[in-house]
């Protein structure tokens, strides 16, 4: 006769085999917390194996009041249920724990090319062995000091980083998450190629990145089949740097519900240059940017503030479809000519609507078009004396629109962009095409700084122009 201990084995086993019957999986082994900081179990970033991570494993980095000086990569596959988690763990202040690039070392368990692009690199390595990471989150965390003249020590010894160099470099990944992280003091504050996919990019702190001088290194620089970006706050970039604040080349790009305050442009919307997949895939002719707030200062950088197209020189590389830009609130300060959009060529078409674009400057000094473009503007309030094109007035039908020299914003001095319950652009949207509420419907707020909440079913029903609502 069995014992009690086998039959109890045995209803185990039947169970778990059950499951594997009716839900198609079996049971995962257990996952691994690795804890770092003061009083954990591991002191140091690098006592860490990144190389033997697996599914559902979590690292867990605590704050402490000096940063840690380590550079990794991250070259394994979680799953949808049991993702790979590498956590900041707030201090006392909520202060994220800081990944710092200067004199960092890199894990000597681990053998991976490119450490001098970024801190933290996803995918492309000798050891672990290579292969594409899946199912991966990176948050929490403060990452800093990716370029020159700063150098760190890996695998040949001390190098100095590269121009380009990132604070989170995705090589290559899929299903990749990184949220509620800051990125700054970088060549590039995040760096995506083109062979990654499914990449989400959330309530992040993106700002004072780029090289003095340099028109090549952004705040963020992107190229994935798939990528959305919500809730972020992009903050201008270093002092002298010229490059733009969100540069992406990516096919499936939502851009929605962000804070986006200076750089060369604000957007930088252009070709797949390196990648024929990206261009073949059926979204490359269409990219998503709405609820946003768009912020040009005043200085020296391009007056344009959404660029789309190509900038390769290669027209038949372009994004050939639609941009839809919608219920984004743009504002500028600066004191000569501000322009809306530059298309790269006859090609590209802006579907503009319900969007609030307000210059300090008089009307004047503000055109939509940099060059010959198709766009159709349909119920935005502009600031009055707006003219398409610099020195043309509008010869064609551009729709209903609304202009007027004063928003009634809450408070323009402080930046809330909130709308008083008077203004001309509360309450008073035109319907959207059906292309974009069908996927793409206006359900959230983005709210200062770094958060967002969904809306109200009255401002889900009627929403007032612009990116953010009343201030009832």
């Amino acid at each position: 006769m069995r014992s009690s201990a086998t039959i109890a084995a045995t209803l185990r086993l039947s169970a778990a085999f059950a499951a594997f019957i009716l839900f198609g999986v079996l049971p995962v082994a257990s996952a691994a917390i690795h804890s770092v900081g003061p009083g954990q179990p591991l002191a140091h970033v690098n006592d860490v194996p990144w190389e033997s991570l697996g599914p559902g494993d979590e690292v867990n980095i605590h704050w402490r009041k000096e940063p840690y000086r380590a550079k990794w990569v991250l070259c394994r596959r979680g799953t949808t249920d049991a993702p790979i988690i590498i956590r900041g763990i707030p201090g006392p202040d909520g202060q994220p724990p800081r990944i710092d690039g200067r004199d960092a070392e890199t894990r000597k368990d681990l053998n991976f090319w490119h450490e001098a692009r970024g801190i933290i690199k996803v995918g492309g390595a000798n050891r672990p062995k290579d292969l594409l990471p899946a199912h991966i989150v990176i948050e929490g965390l403060e990452i800093s000091g990716a370029r020159p003249p700063y150098s760190f020590t890996g695998r040949q010894g001390r190098l100095p980083y590269a121009r380009n160099a990132a604070g989170i470099f995705l090589s290559k990944g899929e299903h990749i998450t990184i949220r509620g992280c800051i990125l700054r003091d970088c060549g590039n504050g995040l760096l995506v190629s083109a062979e990654s996919s499914d990449v989400l990019i959330e309530k992040c702190w993106i700002h004072n990145n780029g090289i003095e001088g340099s028109v090549y290194e952004h705040n963020a620089y992107t190229a994935a089949a798939g990528i959305t970006f919500q809730y972020n706050r992009f903050g201008p970039l270093r002092p002298g740097c010229r490059g733009n604040n969100l540069k992406d080349r990516s096919a499936g790009t939502v851009i929605r519900y962000n804070w986006i305050e200076g750089g060369n442009r604000e957007l930088d919307l252009v070709d797949a240059e390196d990648s024929e997949r990206l261009r073949k895939d059926p979204r490359y002719s269409e990219t998503f940017v709405y609820g946003n707030t768009l912020i040009e200062p005043d200085g020296t950088d391009n007056n344009q503030i959404v660029h789309y197209g190509g900038d390769s020189g290669k027209k038949e590389w372009y994004r050939p479809g639609i941009l839809r830009f919608h219920h984004n609130t743009v504002i500028s300060r600066r004191s000569g000519a501000t322009t809306l959009f530059k298309l790269s060529s006859g090609r590209e078409r802006v579907d503009c609507r319900n969007n609030l674009i307000y210059t300090t400057s008089p009307g004047r000094s503000l055109s939509i078009l940099a060059t010959d473009g198709t766009v159709f503007l349909n119920n935005n309030w502009i600031k009055e004396g707006w003219t398409l094109q610099r020195g043309k007035r509008p010869t064609r039908d551009l729709g209903e629109n609304q202009s007027g020299g004063d928003p009634q914003f809450l408070d323009l001095a402080r930046n809330d962009f909130r709308l008083r319950p008077t203004s001309a652009a509360a309450h008073r949207v035109a319907k959207l095409p059906p292309a974009v509420t069908g996927s793409h419907p206006l359900s959230h707020l983005y709210i200062p700084h770094r958060n967002g909440r969904i809306r109200t079913p009255s401002e889900r029903s009627n929403p007032s122009i612009g990116a953010l609502e009343t201030a009832d």
